[in-house]
């Protein structure tokens, strides 16, 4: 005699709202073993119905269902002693009679009578309802596949490998964060394939996971440190060479020119452009010559060797006009530096006798140009552009501004045997001493540009009149300036921060004493320093 369960199933007053859902609701009903025994739906809504359905209660056992049967009850057992004790712990009310906890246990874990256990169909009428339960994580805890790999696990523990490229983490950090013993994470480097060295000098053994590298290693204290990096790309591919014979590679250490004579016929490649080897060339054996051994190109004669220089020479940093280093013109030009010295001297320029003369000047056309030394013995042209009514005396009088090595030249006499007359200071220093300014420190000082604006004349032609009365043009703001004494004071350079120049004054301590002892060149003053304008 079959035995079944009964279910009413309704749509509900409105019915689905798509036919997929009555088909999904069906669906449901057949795999939970239900048949529909009636079914009647509205007329007007064929979505919207009502009936019965029905299904067994007995099943076929087999000795696998006895087992899990058998298991299921004895669960059941330990969970409702376990649910009696802890309410029982909780509750603040009389623990339950003896003979009632165990009619209670008795009852949940009594023996299967052939019925299957009832089924929640509260939420059968529910479409979005889930079809079965779904794990939390604490079901999902236990299952193996749901842990990570160990070299995943050991990622967000890594840091920085400050002695070398990639990441590293200590073996004693990852027992403490894992809360393992040290000799488990020995165990799984192990089984993972890693090889623990025996020492610090011992060679890593790495092992590659997902594109990276892995190794470990032991520091000078014992240490384990398991470290990682990214596999390393191959940017090349190693071929072996061929050997050349000894007599080849004398050729070639000789520069290979065994035709040497109809590559110079064919001309010199003009400076700072690499000469070209044509297919024929190169098959005949024929190359050029290295620039160090080609032959130097002729010099033009005349005012044509100062237009060739030109495009060579840097504006002059220190006064006007440009200026150029024999050196670097003699390697521009493809020459000697002594050649390119000996055709400045047919042009008529020529160096000073000594540091401290006065240049050479040579006119040409509306420019001047002379030759001067720095101070570690280099050679430099210079070059300007005439002032309206100079001439080569008065450029010998007043051409005193700083040259390119910062040296200024010393008047002494002018070129060509022509005399000319050189600024007095005692004209020139009582007239710039009214145009200074009184300061705090008893010092008298006025900037440069705005005494030459007073005095009518241009800033460097200013400085250079200074200058060759004695006083000297510092190049830094805290350089050591160079007095000069008249008339019972001192006068001197200074920069200041922004690079201003300025002229100071001050009375003389010498002069006061009476002994006439003057004040040595080259010796600070702070009160000079203090006062810079």
């Amino acid at each position: 005699m079959s035995l079944w369960e009964y279910k009413v199933i309704t749509s509900g007053k409105g019915g689905f709202a798509t036919p997929a859902l009555l088909e999904k609701f069906l669906n449901d009903l057949g795999r939970d073993e239900w048949e529909i025994i009636h079914y009647a739906t509205q007329a007007d809504n064929p979505l919207s119905f009502s009936g019965l359905a029905r299904r067994s209660t007995q099943r076929d056992w087999t000795l696998q269902d006895a087992a899990a049967v058998a298991a299921k009850a004895e669960a059941e057992k330990l969970r409702a002693e376990f649910e009696a004790k802890f309410k029982a712990a909780t509750s603040s009310a009389p623990a339950p009679a003896e003979p009632q906890a165990l009619s209670y246990l008795e009852e949940k874990a009594a023996p299967d009578d052939g019925f299957r256990k009832p089924v929640d169909t509260s939420r059968d009428d529910e479409p979005d309802a889930p079809e079965e339960e779904e794990k939390d994580d604490w079901d999902k805890l236990g299952e193996e596949d749901e842990l990570p790999t160990f070299f995943d696990a050991l990622k967000p523990h890594m840091r920085r490998n400050q002695r070398g490229p990639g990441m590293s983490a200590g073996l004693d950090f990852l027992a403490k964060k894992w809360d393992l013993a040290e000799e488990d994470i020995k165990g799984a480097l192990v089984e993972c394939g890693f090889q623990i060295p025996a020492d610090e000098n011992a060679k890593p053994v790495y092992i590659e996971y997902d594109g990276d590298l892995f190794w470990v290693n032991i520091n000078r204290r014992g240490e384990i440190w398991i470290n990682t990096r990214e596999k390393p790309r191959p940017v090349f591919r190693v071929v072996p060479g061929t050997k050349v014979a000894p007599e080849e590679s004398a050729e070639m250490a000789n520069g290979g020119n065994r035709k040497s004579a109809p590559a110079e016929a064919a001309g010199t490649p003009d400076a700072g452009v690499a000469p070209e080897v044509t297919a024929t060339q190169e098959a005949a054996g024929e190359t050029f010559k290295p620039k160090s051994q080609q032959p130097s190109k002729p010099l033009p004669a005349g005012p044509e060797l100062l237009e060739k220089i030109r495009p060579h020479m840097r504006r002059n940093r220190r006064g006007p006009g440009g200026s150029g280093s024999t050196s670097f013109l003699a390697r521009a030009l493809r020459t000697t530096e002594t050649e390119l010295i000996s055709s400045f001297g047919a042009l008529g320029l020529s160096l000073p006798e000594k540091s401290g003369d006065q240049p050479v000047y040579a006119e040409f056309g509306a420019e001047l140009w002379w030759l001067n030394k720095d101070q570690r013995g280099g050679v430099w042209i210079n070059g300007r552009e005439k002032k309206e009514g100079e001439t080569l005396a008065s450029a010998a009088m007043t051409e005193a501004a700083p040259t390119e090595t910062g040296d200024t030249p010393a008047v002494t006499a002018a070129p060509a045997g022509e005399a000319a007359p050189a600024p007095k200071a005692e004209t020139v220093f009582p007239a710039v001493r009214l145009l200074l300014k009184a300061g705090k420190t008893g010092t008298f000082a006025g900037e440069t540009e705005k005494l030459a604006g007073e005095l009518g004349k241009p800033a460097e032609e200013f400085i250079a009149t200074l200058t060759v009365l004695g006083l000297k043009v510092p190049e830094k703001a805290r350089e050591k300036p160079v007095f000069v004494e008249h008339a019972g004071e001192i006068f001197w350079f200074n920069r200041n921060a922004k690079g201003q120049l300025w002229l100071n004054a001050k009375a003389s301590k010498f002069a006061e004493g009476g002994d006439g002892e003057k004040p040595k060149r080259g010796r600070s003053r702070k009160s000079g320093e203090e006062k810079s304008g």
